[in-house]
């Protein structure tokens, strides 16, 4: 019942910018807090950025402080990753997820706490 669509991805230089867009079905109503993780080759699946139901509260790794944005349009039920000054240790495929939302304002950066993903969206920065 629960479709995530990842999009936006691509080839950038380093130092540019991407938007990821990970849109969800109309009937998405319990799995509002929704999270961004990437992979690379060789190396486990990494949490990047969650954003809560309300739009209110995000949480970040430490990687992408300063440099990406996690945002929501819950009229177009999208959220968004804006991802700037990327470095090519940024290459990966990328995923969104979504999870429940118990509260407003829950945020959730534990893989296993995810129950819906999106099938990813390659992202590779060139040096």
């Amino acid at each position: 019942q629960v479709q995530l669509v990842e999009s936006g991805g691509g080839l950038v230089q380093a130092g540019g910018s991407l938007r990821l867009s990970c849109a969800a079905s109309g009937r998405t109503f319990s799995t509002a807090v929704v999270g961004w993780f990437r992979q690379a080759p060789g190396k486990e699946r990494e949490f990047v950025a969650t954003i809560s139901w309300s739009g209110d509260v995000t949480e970040y790794t430490a990687s992408v402080m300063g440099r990406f944005t996690i945002s929501r349009d819950k009229a177009k039920n999208t959220v968004y990753l804006q991802m700037n000054n990327l470095k090519p240790e940024d290459t990966a495929v990328y995923y969104c997820a979504a999870a429940f939302a118990y509260n407003s304002n829950r945020i959730v950066r534990s893989e296993s706490d995810y129950f819906f993903w999106g099938q990813g969206t390659q992202v590779t920065v060139s040096s």
